[in-house]
C-alpha cells in the first residue's frame, strides 16, 4: 500500500515538475531528505525515484523562463570554489576509481541546491521551501518524540535505511537543526491552535533527540540553548525556563542513557571514541602530507596503516572538519569553513536588515533561527559524518534567497494582483509571477 500510494505522488510530482521545476525542486527536496521510499516495503524501496524527479526538474528548468542565475551571493561562491577543488582532488586521490562514486552522489547533491536557488525567488517559494525542509526531518521528530515518551527513552529513534538520517546520532543533529526551523516556521501562524500544534512538535522533536541517545546531540543542544539564553532579553527568565524544560525531559530518561552520556568523562575506555580520535589522526596525517588529501576513499585498510596511529582500527572519521580535512586537504577544509562563515554572516544581514521595512521583518525571525540551526550543526557535526548532507546546503540556499530579495526589495516586484489564500487556516501566499524587474542593483554578499 505504501508503494503505491507513493507512486501515485512521486509520478504526478514529476509530471508536473515538467511544467512547474520549482513543483519539482520541492519534490526533490521531500525526496533526498524524508527519503519516503525508504520507508515501503515494496518495489519503491529500490526505485530511482530522486533520479526521475531530478531529470524532470532539470528539464522543466530549461524549458522555464521563469529562473535566475544561481551564483548570487558569497556562500554560493564558496560552494561552486568548494565544487571545483573536490572534482581536483579526486583526480589526484589515492583511489580515483572508488572516489569517482562519492563525488558523483556529492555533485548531485550540490546541483539540485543550486537548481532550487535558481528557483526560489518569490517569499511566497521561500515559505513552501522552508515548509517542505522542515517537516522532511520534523516527520522523523514528532514520530521518534511519541515513541521515546512511550517506551520511556529505552531506545533508540533512528531514520529510514539507507539514509543520511539512518543513523541515531545524525537523525539528532538534523531535528536540532530542524526546531529552530520550526520555530521560525510558528512565527509565521496566525491561530492559536496552529501555534500549539507548532509548540507540541518542538516538544516531540526534543524529546526524539534524547531519545537518540547522542552524545554529540547533546553538546549540540546545549551550544544552541546557550545562543538562544544570550539573545534573549530576560536572560534570568530564559535561564530558569530552559533549566525546567530541561530536568523535566532528562526525568524521563531511563539509566542507560545517564551511563551512556557519563562515557563523555571516559572516553578514554570508550571503543568508539578512541576509534573517532584514531581517525581524526590519520586525516590530519593525510592533509599534512598531501596538498589535496586522499580522496573520498580513505576509510580502509591501506591507508590506515599508511596514516593511523591504529591501523587496525579502521572506521569513519565521524566529524564534518576531519572528513573534509583528510579527504580534500586543508585548502578543503578552509573553504568549507569559509561556506559556513559566509552563511552564518548572510543570515545576521537578515536579522539585522530585515528590520528596515514591515514586508520583510519574518527575515528577522528567519535569520536569527538559520544561525541557531548552524550552530547546532556545527557543534553536532564535529562528530558526526554529515559533511555533505542536504539540509545545511538547503538552509545556506535559503538564507541567500532571502538576502537577494530583501536587497532587490522582491515585494515590489511581485504583482500586487497576487493573493493570499488559506489551507487550515494557514496563509499560503501563491501568487509567484514577477513584474518585470529594473536593472540589477543587487549588493553582492
Amino acid at each position: 500500500m505504501r508503494d503505491l500510494i507513493l507512486l501515485l505522488i512521486i509520478v504526478p510530482g514529476g509530471l508536473m515538475a515538467l511544467r512547474h521545476p520549482f513543483v519539482g525542486a520541492m519534490m526533490w527536496t521531500w525526496i533526498s531528505i524524508m527519503n519516503p521510499h525508504r520507508m515501503a516495503y515494496g518495489f519503491m524501496f529500490d526505485a530511482p525515484v530522486a533520479m526521475f524527479i531530478a531529470v524532470c526538474t532539470l528539464v522543466g528548468l530549461l524549458a522555464s523562463k521563469e529562473k535566475r542565475n544561481p551564483f548570487i551571493g558569497a556562500p554560493v561562491t564558496w560552494l561552486a570554489i568548494l565544487i571545483g577543488w573536490m572534482c581536483i582532488t579526486t583526480v589526484f586521490a589515492f583511489d580515483t576509481a572508488s572516489s569517482l562514486g562519492m563525488l558523483e552522489k556529492v555533485l548531485k547533491i550540490d546541483l539540485m541546491v543550486l537548481v532550487t536557488l535558481m528557483l526560489i525567488r518569490t517569499k511566497r517559494e521561500m515559505m513552501v521551501f522552508a515548509w517542505v525542509l522542515t517537516l522532511s526531518v520534523a516527520f522523523f521528530g514528532i514520530k521518534g518524540g511519541i515513541f521515546t515518551l512511550s517506551t520511556g527513552g529505552a531506545f533508540h529513534v533512528r531514520g529510514p535505511s539507507g539514509s543520511y538520517l539512518e543513523e541515531n546520532n545524525s537523525l539528532a543533529v538534523a531535528l536540532i537543526m530542524t526546531v529552530p526551523m520550526l520555530r521560525f516556521l510558528q512565527t509565521t501562524l496566525e491561530k492559536a491552535w496552529q501555534k500549539h500544534a507548532m509548540t507540541a512538535a518542538m516538544v516531540l522533536c526534543g524529546a526524539s533527540i534524547l531519545g537518540s541517545q547522542s552524545r554529540g546531540a547533546l553538546l549540540a543542544v546545549t551550544a544552541m540553548l546557550t545562543l538562544l539564553w544570550w539573545r534573549g532579553k530576560n536572560k534570568l527568565a530564559t535561564a530558569v525556563i530552559l533549566l525546567s524544560c530541561g530536568v523535566v525531559f532528562l526525568s524521563f530518561m531511563p539509566d542507560t542513557w545517564w551511563e551512556r552520556m557519563g562515557t563523555m568523562q571516559t572516553y578514554e575506555e570508550d571503543l568508539s571514541a578512541m576509534g573517532r580520535i584514531n581517525a581524526w589522526w590519520m586525516a590530519f596525517n593525510i592533509a599534512k602530507e598531501n596538498l589535496f588529501g586522499g580522496g573520498f576513499s580513505i576509510y580502509n585498510a591501506f591507508v590506515y596503516s599508511m596514516y593511523a596511529p591504529d591501523p587496525t582500527m579502521i572506521v569513519s572519521a565521524h566529524s564534518i572538519y576531519f572528513h573534509m580535512l583528510g579527504e580534500h586537504g586543508f585548502p578543503g577544509l578552509f573553504i568549507y569553513i569559509c561556506l559556513w562563515i559566509s552563511t552564518w554572516m548572510s543570515a545576521g544581514w537578515l536579522r539585522k536588515h530585515g528590520r528596515a521595512q514591515p514586508e520583510t521583518e519574518w527575515c528577522v525571525q528567519l535569520g536569527s533561527m538559520i544561525q541557531v540551526s548552524l550552530i547546532g550543526f556545527a557543534v553536532g557535526g564535529a562528530f558526526l559524518s554529515l559533511t555533505y548532507f542536504d539540509l545545511p546546503y538547503n538552509l545556506m540556499a535559503l538564507t541567500v534567497a532571502a538576502r537577494v530579495w530583501v536587497q532587490s526589495r522582491g515585494w515590489q516586484r511581485e504583482l500586487a494582483g497576487d493573493s493570499e489564500r488559506r489551507i487550515l487556516g494557514i496563509p499560503v501566499f501563491v501568487g509567484d509571477r514577477l513584474a518585470t524587474p529594473p536593472a540589477s542593483r543587487l549588493q553582492q554578499a
